[in-house]
C-alpha cells in the first residue's frame, strides 16, 4: 500500500467532482477511503463491490495514478490485420483498373491482402474490406458481348412437338 500525500488527496478529491464516468468516480472513492483508514474488505462492503474489485482499483492507483482509474476504452478493431490507411493505399493500386470500367478480380485482391498481411484470409475479409471502403460488390456481366441469339435459340430444349 502506497500512503498519497496531501496534494494526491487533493487531486483525488478534484477529480470525484468531475463529470466523468460513474466507475471512475468509484474507483476514486475507493482509494480517498483506503486514505482515509478504511480495510479493503471494509471499502468492499461500503460500496457493494468484490474485495478484489477493490483491490484492482488500489494497485492501479499505486501504480498508475489518476490515469490508470480511468475505463479503459472498448470498441474498435481489435483484430485487424492492417491499418484502415494501409487498406486505402492496397485498394488504390486496384483503383485504376476498377476506375476504366474493368472487373476487379477478388482473386488478384485477396492474393495481394495476404502478400500485405503476411498470412492467408478468407474471402469475407476481402468482401469486408471492399464493402468498408465504399466499393459495390462486383458481378460478371450478365451475358457476353459478341453472343449469337439464334445459336441460342436453336441450342435450347424445345417441348413436345406434333408430327
Amino acid at each position: 500500500m502506497v500512503k498519497c500525500s496531501k496534494g494526491q488527496i487533493r487531486r483525488l478529491k478534484t477529480a470525484l467532482r468531475w463529470k466523468g464516468h460513474p466507475e471512475q468516480r468509484q474507483r476514486i472513492q475507493m482509494v480517498l477511503l483506503r486514505e482515509s483508514g478504511m480495510t479493503q474488505p471494509a471499502i468492499a462492503g461500503a460500496m457493494g463491490v468484490s474485495l478484489s474489485t477493490v483491490n484492482r482499483a488500489h494497485m492501479a492507483y499505486d501504480h498508475g495514478g489518476l490515469k490508470a482509474l480511468r475505463r479503459k476504452p472498448s470498441g474498435g478493431r481489435k483484430r485487424e490485420n492492417m491499418t484502415v490507411a494501409g487498406e486505402k493505399a492496397l485498394l488504390a493500386r486496384f483503383a485504376k483498373a476498377a476506375g476504366a470500367g474493368e472487373l476487379l478480380n477478388i482473386h488478384d485482391l485477396k492474393a495481394a491482402y495476404e502478400k500485405a498481411i503476411g498470412h492467408e484470409t478468407s474471402n469475407s475479409t476481402v468482401y469486408n474490406l471492399l464493402a468498408r471502403h465504399g466499393w459495390r460488390k462486383l458481378m460478371p456481366r450478365p451475358f457476353h458481348p459478341k453472343r449469337n441469339l439464334a445459336a441460342q435459340n436453336s441450342f435450347k430444349k424445345k417441348g413436345f412437338q406434333m408430327r
